[in-house]
């Protein structure tokens, strides 16, 4: 959890396992009001979501804010396309990363810049399941190695 001015609200953590993240960006979202009330109580999901360029904008798919409990009409779709700002030199290194072969745009996390929601954004490369295994036997190595040193 980052302080009081930056704190998270949600994570993707399943990001970290399935990619190599090469390069992280940060970028407002455009929100509805009812959204950012949801996204302050927690109700927002980044698990199956993505952002691509299109147009020289960028867009996040996947990402689910639910309705908010206390919004009538002013609620929106939970999985509409919302727009990322970043400013043109960002878009344009998104765009030339998404061109080369394997490389994605994955939300990594959202949170609170001040009073603004702000979204990491990953350039990352898929793993394969050797890499997969790999990680999983450094991690469980390393777990090990520290779980004996706290005996010892």
């Amino acid at each position: 959890m980052k302080d009081n001015n930056n704190r998270v609200i949600a994570q993707n953590r399943a990001a970290r396992h399935e990619y190599y993240v090469e390069d992280t960006f940060e970028a407002g979202l455009v929100l509805f009001g009812t959204e950012v009330k949801s996204i302050r109580a927690g109700r927002v999901n980044l698990k199956d979501s993505f952002a691509y360029v299109k147009d020289g904008e960028v867009f996040v798919a996947g990402m689910h804010i639910s309705p908010y409990e206390q919004g009538n009409i002013m609620n929106k779709d939970p999985l509409r396309l919302k727009k990322l700002l970043l400013n043109k030199r960002e878009i344009r290194k998104l765009r030339e990363f998404t061109q080369k072969d394997g490389y994605t745009l994955i939300p990594l996390d959202l949170h609170f810049d001040r009073s603004y929601v702000k979204m990491t954004l990953g350039v990352c490369k898929g793993k394969k399941l050797y890499d997969k295994r790999e990680t999983a036997q450094k991690r469980d190595a390393q777990r090990d190695a520290q779980r004996s040193l706290k005996y010892n």
